[in-house]
């Protein structure tokens, strides 16, 4: 084209024109807003978004323990709505979310989990509407189960519906374009981040007054985990490594943060392992920071996950890791760097690495301080959300 030329403005261009100068409507569907990982990061994603030029609005399908962190959106100044969803089979919910859409004038949908990423991704479609999904799983499906007709049915919706799939991590990416047959084009990989100004270290009175709190001695050595409390999260082999950890290193306690319907089997096996005494059930907690902050290793046994939100905030505090290599966990944790990896489900190689840990102080410093590093380059909430705000602007236009 030479200078001078130009080419008719289509209605078209012309409405993608007039939806980039406004502040494009962005709405994101969730399954809830318990206290779950996906959830938390909810949080500095909008806080980060909204500086980028997007107007806001969150809508939870179902209240998951009191959805707590609707009060902390609230806080934001981002509108949250409840549209409850009781199940999959539900026939109003496709229609509502519809109305709902309409009714905010929504120009983009972000869904985030099973149930908003199968009925929010239909009913956007059915709108027209350009639509992003979050996978924060790795889903090992049981033939036959529930849980997999479920699982499979969301995957044939996103591959036909969804026009961006986030992956949380390239294993992720890897894994939905291999078992959910994804276009490799459709699935972008974008790690998580959080908000390091959250977690800059406590002082020593901050350390000594939640380990009071929790009865904990100011000498003890003490490693934490916080999770929800399923048979997934391994938590089970952590416990079974404990008499040998203890054997070893008699001052160690451990500390696990989170609830679930796991968590009257693992307070059981405490009872048999007769650790009681160096156990610690902390339940849901809001100060997962300071709990931290508080801790000389932070242990995440998992059987599966994909990208761990937990790591980068005991990164950001400057903890240590022990891990399991499984999903991105190996993405996060560099073996001999920031942290140790072992095998899933192994009790002894976990009593071994958190024995060799907890007995190597400067060790466990110069990985705490690798990690710090690690997540300021690899994890920052500034620089994710920049680019969720590049490819919702790419979507619009």
């Amino acid at each position: 084209m030479e200078i001078g030329d130009y080419e008719p403005l289509s209605i078209s261009n012309l409405q993608s024109l007039i939806i980039l100068m406004e502040k494009p409507t962005i709405i994101t569907l969730i399954d809830g807003l318990g206290m779950g990982g996906a959830e938390r990061l909810l949080i500095p994603y909008l806080r980060y978004l909204q500086a980028n030029g997007f107007a806001l609005r969150v809508c939870a399908l179902q209240e998951r323990h009191g959805n707590p962190l609707a009060a902390e959106v609230a806080a934001l100044g981002v509108p949250v709505d409840l549209l409850p969803v009781p199940y999959l089979r539900d026939i109003t919910a496709v229609p509502r979310l519809i109305a709902y859409f309409r009714q905010h004038q929504a120009d983009l949908v972000h869904t985030q989990l099973e149930l908003a990423n199968t009925l929010g991704t239909v009913a956007a479609a059915m709108l027209r509407l350009p639509t992003v999904c979050t996978l924060h799983t790795i889903d090992e499906l049981q033939p036959g189960s529930k849980t997999a007709r479920r699982i499979r049915l969301m995957w044939w919706v996103l591959r036909h519906f969804c026009q961006r799939i986030v992956a949380v991590s390239e294993e992720t990416r890897q894994h939905h374009i291999a078992t959910a047959k994804f276009a490799p084009a459709q699935v972008v990989t974008l790690y998580n981040g959080i908000d390091l100004s959250h977690f800059e270290p406590r002082d020593l009175a901050c350390q000594t007054a939640v380990r009071t709190t929790l009865k904990i001695p100011a000498h003890a050595k003490l490693l934490t985990t916080v999770a929800v409390l399923r048979q997934p999260k391994g938590i089970q082999f952590m416990l079974d490594a404990m008499p040998a950890v203890l054997t070893a290193v008699p001052d160690a306690h451990y500390l696990i943060v989170g609830d679930g319907d796991y968590r009257p089997e693992l307070e059981a096996q405490m009872a048999q392992l007769a650790i009681d005494e160096r156990v610690h059930f902390a339940g849901q907690r809001r100060d997962v920071a300071d709990l931290l902050a508080a801790s000389d290793l932070f242990v995440l046994p998992t059987l599966t996950d994909a990208l761990p939100t937990v790591l980068m905030e005991a990164m950001a505090l400057h903890l240590p890791l022990l891990a399991t290599a499984v999903g991105g966990v190996p993405e996060m944790v560099q073996n001999g760097y920031n942290g140790l990896l072992v095998p899933p489900g192994s009790a002894s190689q976990l009593a071994q690495a958190t024995i060799a840990l907890l007995q190597d102080e400067a060790k466990r410093r110069e990985m705490g301080e690798n990690g710090r590093l690690l997540v300021e380059q690899k994890f920052n909430i500034q620089r994710q959300a920049a680019e969720l705000a590049s490819l919702y602007r790419t979507l619009l236009s």
